[in-house]
């Protein structure tokens, strides 16, 4: 496991190493994330390769916030632990938009 930086696919930025010092899987602007681990954080067994979009939140019995992506490659949905720096408003926003528009009008 490795503390690196990197430059997001997804939306270009250049992102910075884990504030604490733990390892950065997501970018914290999109929360976007590669496909690269196949049944575990870190093995780095999938050859997929493909772009993980954010497409939920939700909150673990430990009370540790996670992001659920879902690869536009192959579908397989993979939850990653939340970093102090990530940029929740954003997805959380458009997230509440997109349920509204869902809602039966009455």
């Amino acid at each position: 496991m490795k503390n690196e930086s990197f430059r997001c696919l997804r939306c270009g930025k250049d992102v910075a190493t884990h504030p604490e010092g733990s390892a950065r899987n997501h970018c914290p602007f999109c929360l976007s994330s590669l496909h690269v681990d196949a049944e575990f954080p870190w093995d780095r067994a999938s050859d997929c390769g493909g772009i993980m979009d954010a497409v939920d939140l939700d909150v673990r019995k430990n009370r540790w916030y996670v992001i659920v992506h879902e690869c536009g490659k192959c579908g397989k949905r993979i939850a990653n632990k939340t970093a102090p720096d990530d940029e929740l408003f954003p997805f959380l926003s458009a997230r509440s938009e997109r349920l509204a528009k869902e809602l039966p009008l009455r």
